[in-house]
């Protein structure tokens, strides 16, 4: 097993990362090591020098990759030169004259109220199995901040409507409860209801079922969120990550305090949470300008 395999073991066992975040690392590890081959430079980890390094980054740079890519490829090098120390298999730090470029601030995407609104009260979504479960979906990544891979892994058992809550597994197997409200009991029933008349003795145990009646894959969820927020919205992106930033910020914007928040969206760090007081911030600056009597 050579270093990069061992690395990779590594973050999916020990780290517990999840399979897309294991093979973002490995396509890192990858370019740069095909960086090193195009510029006829040793693959080496033990010859690695800064000057290579920063090397890459200009020719990322030069390639129109944004600063946050940049440090997030960087993030992935850093993260396997360290393990190789740690175990003794390079001895020098090839990042200690290494200096990024600086990574711009971009504010997460969200929705508003409105289109939202227009979407789960207004749309038909059919009341067929297909137009239950995706309405379904929209709304519990919507109404709980819940990943995509989250949702997708969901079990049966972790939907509890007697206590109505929702046990949420997490990055690194951490789980958390999230709470449901009144009325989604009911429409979570009523997929159930619709799932089970589709496809009765379905004993795979997953939630979320596909239109043939497998687990609900990751892309088709990302497909149907696309396709509804087209209706209602103009936003750049239309994903359910985009949803997960709506619920954080309508919530902060209703008054939910930030570590309320953190424990919600399963975040390890506030600072994770806090990029979305930005966009509290900007929308209290726009109310004081349309109420204050001076602005």
């Amino acid at each position: 097993m050579d270093h990069k395999e061992s690395f990779l073991q590594y973050l999916q066992i020990e780290k517990r990362y999840s399979p897309l975040t294991v093979t973002s690392y490995l396509n890192d590890l990858n370019q740069f090591h095909r960086f090193l081959s195009e510029q006829a430079i040793h693959s080496d980890p033990a010859g690695t020098t800064s000057h290579d390094i920063r090397s890459w980054i200009v020719s990322l740079a030069e390639s129109e990759y944004s600063s946050r890519s940049i440090h997030r490829k960087i993030s992935s090098l850093r993260a396997f030169f360290r393990y190789l120390r740690r175990n003794g298999i390079v001895s020098h730090d090839p990042f200690e004259k290494v200096v990024l470029p600086k990574a711009e601030k971009s504010l997460p995407v969200f929705v508003e109220e409105e289109a939202l609104d227009l979407l789960l009260d207004g749309i038909d979504f059919k009341n067929d199995f297909i137009g239950i479960r995706n309405r379904t979906i929209i709304e519990m990544l919507y109404l709980t901040g819940m990943r995509r891979a989250e949702l997708t892994g969901l079990r049966n058992n972790d939907i509890d409507l007697d206590e109505g809550t929702v046990r949420v597994t997490g990055k690194r197997n951490k789980q958390r409860i999230i709470p449901l409200l009144g009325q989604f009991k009911g429409r979570l029933k009523d997929y159930i209801r619709a799932r089970d008349e589709s496809f009765p003795g379905t004993e795979s145990g997953w939630f979320f079922l596909s239109n043939k009646g497998n687990k609900m894959y990751e892309k088709y969820v990302y497909n149907i969120v696309r396709r509804y927020l087209s209706l209602v919205t103009t936003v750049d992106r239309k994903s359910p990550h985009v949803l997960r930033h709506t619920f954080a910020t309508h919530m902060l914007n209703k008054g939910a305090d930030l570590n309320s928040i953190k424990e919600f969206l399963g975040h390890a760090n506030l600072s994770a949470t806090q990029v979305y007081t930005h966009n509290s911030f900007e929308q209290l600056k726009k109310i004081y300008k349309q109420a204050h009597p001076r602005a």
